[in-house]
């Protein structure tokens, strides 16, 4: 007991502490699958009368160690545990002497996994010597390459003797890669696809994106001979179809000649960058990579038709494939294929010179130190199923990790192990499986997992058990009552009605019956009592005196009574856990009020209607203004008019104390609002105690505009009429004046243009007679 005090912190920070117990925590449990199924650390006792006359049968549901404490049988107690079954265990092999060598044992195992209890097992592993090696020459062969393929040329021998070294069975192949073969990666002028190379250059080969050049072979002669007819070709842009050739060199498995039990190696030789999806677009190149083989006579027939692989669907299959590339690479594309790598499992960067030449040296250190780190991983896991992986006999491990486990510094024929750590979190219905395996290593482990949820109980074969009233049978210790009965022991006849509609009458809105913390015997709740051994009591079970607020560990800070989850506090003690004495010293206003009527106290504070701001509920921020709430009331108190005339003393006499003054004697705010005659109402407001209570001084005289001179305005507009009357007659009489003059001015202007003779017309006879007197002489 002085230990446990001791690491008391220890307990409060780690889940395994020295002194923890473990815990069953249950809820609304009626059978024995329904106890498995709340924890991990959940047993059911199937002892017959195990159970207290009133007690839930939830009480069988509990530790395994608290179940014996309580008097159940071991025996008795149904507990589901983990098993472990391993299928298919060969033994490590020590060398490599047959074709298919074991590096990792077990290979398939089985577990049967309780929901929320992990189980741990192991995995060991052990570098086979002289496993074979299957490595594969990437090279670039654009123009800026030139001098390295020289040096490549002569590399045949050093590369073998090489491989010798690390194993007696090594295999080379040979690709090449450029670029698409299409704008603006290189230029399409007929001339430029023949020979894309310097005009100088005598030996060129046709624009390619990749080509495999030789299959996996142990012949050096041959290697060299065929990688002594390759030339150099050439692009236009820096970047190079990289990720292109090593996806065909992925998936073409069986022209490429990766064998089935090696170690696979890709060595990409380069000094530029790589195009990655996306790119293509640049060339109109839609069509996503299909991380397919389209390899014709060598050569990759969909270069100019697809577009470059994406770095996470190059990184599946070279995983798919136990694949590990070494990219080997001019030290100032060094940054950038550190980033790939970083990307990529399992995979190596080096640092060419200039021409290549170190490039042997490269690969077998590169090789050393990806083949002495060995990484344990998974496919893709079950649903609500997690792994953690932790190495063990590893002398330089890396922290455990639920997505991997690695172990570096690994020698040759050096066995470590991995503690690999499986939880499920439901019940399956099926077996389901998963796959772990390593990378780089063609060896797995295949994982299957069920679920054991079921209570394989000891059940009594009679079907009228007498303690069932002989009206069922013993399930897990519990009875199962036949058609027509219900209740713990099946006491209760179900008669007329039907049994779903007696359990309904038990459930509140749908919930479980009695709240699981009852038994439903003839369609009401029989209430159990609580752990701390009070009853539960309501209608349905929905009441304890256990579970109300707290205040410094204290159930209603020891001021007050719990009374269905409500404290019922002690005389002199307020607040929902009666944390507070009774005071209203810090409530009482300026006018020896409470919050000013406008809220209440509580725990010595004012708890002010919303919109109120404590301290004392003085002041409205949100509240509309008064002087616009409060018009109509002042309009009908000082001066008998508007809406309110009719009503005034039901309306505003019970809220408004008014006064009407000459001048202002209250402090604050000056109101002068229009009332619905037109005045201008000067008035001030005092809110007193309470929500809506004010006191009023309405100033006597209201300032309204003064009434129209009718007599004017009708003579006015009387006038006004007149005028535009006569204007309009003198504007028409102008108009026909101006209209004849122009007539007339018309009339002489024609007169004059005319030209008429001097004559007199024959046929005219003056109107004037003469007569001579024939008798006058004119003397």
């Amino acid at each position: 007991m002085a230990l446990c005090y001791v690491l008391l912190l220890l307990l409060l920070m780690s889940r395994n502490g020295l002194c923890q117990q473990k815990q069953c925590t249950k809820s609304a449990v009626n059978s024995c699958a329904d106890c498995i199924g709340s924890g991990p650390h959940c047993a059911w006792c199937q002892k017959l009368n195990y159970t207290k006359p009133g007690e839930p049968e939830a009480v069988r549901c509990d530790t395994p160690d608290r179940l014996q404490s309580s008097g159940c049988e071991k025996e008795e107690i149904i507990f589901p545990e983990n098993q472990i079954n391993e299928t298919e265990d060969v033994p490590l092999s020590a060398s490599f002497v047959q074709q298919e060598p074991v590096q990792l044992r077990p290979q398939k195992i089985h577990l049967t996994l309780r929901p929320g209890l992990p189980t741990t097992f192991s995995v060991m592993f052990k570098r086979v010597e002289g496993y074979p090696v299957d490595l594969y020459y990437l090279m670039d062969l654009s123009y800026s390459m030139k001098d390295d393929l020289a040096n490549v040329k002569d590399l045949g021998e050093k590369l073998f003797n090489a491989l010798n070294e690390i194993t007696k069975k090594g295999q080379i192949g040979f690709g090449a890669f450029v670029d698409k073969a299409v704008l603006p990666y290189t230029n399409t002028n007929k001339e430029k696809l023949e020979k894309p190379c310097d005009e100088k250059e005598q030996q060129c080969q046709a624009a390619f994106g990749y080509r495999h050049v030789l299959s996996m072979t142990s012949d050096k002669d041959k290697f060299t001979s065929e990688v002594g007819k390759q030339h150099i070709s050439g692009n236009l842009d820096t970047p190079e179809g990289s990720l292109d050739a090593m996806m065909q060199a992925a998936v073409c498995g069986d022209k490429i000649g990766w064998r089935n039990s090696s170690t696979r190696l890709i060595v990409l030789a380069t000094d530029a960058g790589f195009h990655m999806a996306g790119d293509g677009k640049l060339a109109g190149i839609l069509e996503p990579n299909d991380e397919r083989c389209h390899m014709e006579t060598n050569l990759y027939s969909m270069s100019s038709d697809m577009d470059y692989p994406s770095v996470g669907q190059l990184a599946m299959q070279l995983e798919k494939n136990n694949i590990q590339p070494i990219f080997a690479v001019t030290e100032n594309m060094m940054t950038v294929y550190e980033q790939l790598s970083n990307m990529i499992p399992k995979s190596e960067v080096g640092v060419l010179t200039e021409d290549s030449s170190n490039v042997v040296q490269l690969i077998k250190d590169a090789y050393n130190r990806l083949s002495s780190k060995v990484t344990v991983t998974h496919d893709n896991l079950p649903d609500n199923v997690a792994v953690m992986y932790k190495p063990k006999d590893c002398s330089n491990p890396e922290p455990a990790s639920e997505s991997k486990g690695v172990c570096n510094d690994v020698n040759v024929n050096q066995e470590i192990s991995f503690d690999i750590t499986v939880t499920t979190q439901t019940c399956m219905e099926e077996e389901k499986s998963f796959t772990i395996k390593l990378l780089g290593i063609k060896d797995t482990l295949t994982v299957t997992l069920s679920s054991n949820c079921e209570c394989k109980c000891k059940d009594h074969k009679d079907e009228n058990h007498k303690l069932c009233n002989g009206k069922g049978r013993i399930n897990c210790g519990t009875c199962s009552c036949r058609d027509g009965s219900v209740g713990q022991f099946c006491e209760c006849n179900v008669g007329q009605r039907n049994e779903e509609s007696l359990r309904e009458a038990c459930r509140q809105q749908n919930s479980t019956e009695c709240l699981g913390r009852g038994d439903c015997v003839c369609g009401r709740c029989q209430c159990h009592t609580s752990e701390a051994g009070s009853s539960y009591y309501g209608e349905f079970c929905q009441c304890d005196d256990e579970h109300c607020e707290k205040f410094q560990n204290k159930q209603c800070a020891g001021n007050g009574k719990c009374n269905c989850g409500t404290c019922q506090c002690f005389p002199g003690f307020e607040g929902s856990a009666c944390h507070c004495k009774v005071s209203v010293e810090n409530c009482q206003s300026e006018s020896n009020t409470l919050c000013n009527g406008r809220g209440k106290c509580k725990c010595g504070l004012c708890d002010c209607i919303p919109g109120y701001q404590p301290p004392l509920c003085k002041t409205c921020l949100g509240c509309p203004d008064p002087c616009l709430t409060k018009l109509k009331c002042i309009e009908c108190l000082g001066f008998d008019s508007g809406p309110f005339k009719k009503n005034c003393s039901e309306a505003c006499s019970k809220s408004i104390y008014h006064n009407m003054v000459d001048k202002f004697s209250i402090p604050g705010k000056e109101c002068r609002q229009k009332d619905s005659e037109g005045c201008w109402i000067t008035f001030k407001l005092e809110q007193l105690v309470g929500e809506d209570n004010y006191t009023a001084e309405i100033h006597k005289q209201r300032e309204c505009p003064e009434p129209p001179n009718i007599a004017a305005i009708i003579g006015g507009s009387l006038a006004g009429v007149a005028l535009i009357g006569i204007l309009l007659l003198m504007l028409l009489k102008l108009l026909i004046y101006m209209k004849d003059l122009k007539e007339f001015q018309k009339f002489e202007n024609e007169k004059k243009r005319s030209k008429w003779a001097q004559a007199n017309n024959p046929l005219f006879q003056d109107a004037t007679t003469t007569v001579a007197n024939p008798m006058f002489t004119g003397e």
